[in-house]
Formats: structure tokens, C-alpha cells, sequence
């Protein structure tokens, strides 16, 4: 079923226990053609690690905007003009509310805030930290921004509970992108 396709797309995996779906989004992504660069957040790294993700998108995974100096690169600007599609799967309230508020202080929020190309969010997080009013409100913002959302679904929790907050399902995911791009 794969096919060349010469699209990128940025990950963005942040600090959620859910960020090891990033693995099976990525490779159902490559699967179809599509290149896959990831940019992680440092509460990302607690779950997963940038040698998992390289060797699965078999490209660089970035961590740091401040990395050493290897060659004349804005990295955050040149992922940022490259991207066809910014996926971040899974999104944390922390990342939302970032983005929804114009943040930059890490690479992830950077390369969102300078890119041009369409932004998909799949959330994952508590449920009493999804329907908190900060979070939808922060929600609708990016909404209001063209941002669009896959889930979170009703499901097992990591805190032990069942809600919505899980988050949605690899292959819808897959298909949003595929949707969003085409």
C-alpha cells in the first residue's frame, strides 16, 4: 500500500503517556508516503526517546532550539517552511494553552507559530483537564485559528479512570492527516 509521496509532516510529541502512539502514527504515515520529522518537548522525553522516534521516522528527532552548531540553519524557521502538515499527537493542556496564547519557548511551539502550513491536534490528557474551561477555551481559540482536532475519545485513563481525554484511535488519525493534506 505504499506509494511515493513527497509531503512532510512534523510530529510534535509532547510530555503525555500517550506519546508512544506517536510511534505506530508515524509509521501508518510512512506507510502512505509521507516524510515524518519530529519535534519533541523535553516532558516528551520522559516517555519516549529521540533514538525511538529517529529510527522510526528515519529522520532526525529535534529536542532543542539550541543545539550545537553544525551548520547555518533557523532550525525552528527551515521545519517550519518545510512542513506540509504540523500533527501534534498526542497534545497535553500545557501545549494547547501554549499555542492558544502565542508562547514560544521550546522548538514545538516555535515552529507551529512560524509555519504557514495547516496544524492538526489530537489531545490526550486527564479528563477533568480536558473539560476544564481554560482548556476549551483554549480549544475554541485555536479553533478560531483554522487549527482543527481529532478527539480525544472516552476511554482508559492513565490516572486509573475512564473519560474523555484519551486519545483518538491511530487510524482516524492517520486518515485526519491524510484528509487534511489532500
Amino acid at each position: 500500500m505504499s506509494k511515493v509521496n513527497k509531503k512532510e509532516i512534523i510530529i510534535g510529541v509532547t510530555g503525555s503517556i500517550a506519546a508512544y502512539k506517536a510511534c505506530d502514527i508515524i509509521r501508518g504515515l510512512k506507510k502512505y508516503g509521507y516524510n515524518t520529522t519530529v519535534i519533541m518537548t523535553k516532558e516528551a522525553e520522559e516517555f519516549v526517546t529521540p533514538l525511538l522516534m529517529s529510527d522510526i521516522s528515519e529522520n532526525k528527532a529535534y529536542t532543542d532550539m539550541f543545539g550545537p552548531v553544525r551548520e547555518w540553519d533557523i532550525k525552528h524557521v527551515s521545519l517550519a517552511q518545510a512542513a506540509d502538515l504540523i500533527l501534534i499527537a498526542p497534545a497535553t493542556a500545557n501545549i494547547i494553552a501554549k499555542l492558544a496564547l502565542g508562547i514560544c519557548n521550546d522548538l514545538l511551539t516555535c515552529t507551529v507559530l512560524a509555519s504557514r502550513a495547516p496544524v492538526l491536534i489530537a489531545p490526550a490528557m486527564n479528563d477533568n483537564m480536558y473539560s476544564h474551561r481554560s482548556t476549551q477555551d483554549n480549544i475554541k481559540k485555536l479553533k478560531s485559528f483554522g487549527y482543527k482536532f481529532i478527539g480525544p475519545v472516552k476511554g482508559k485513563l492513565a490516572c486509573g479512570t475512564e473519560g474523555i481525554g484519551h486519545i483518538a484511535d491511530v487510524e482516524e488519525i492517520i486518515r485526519e492527516a491524510k484528509k487534511t493534506l489532500s
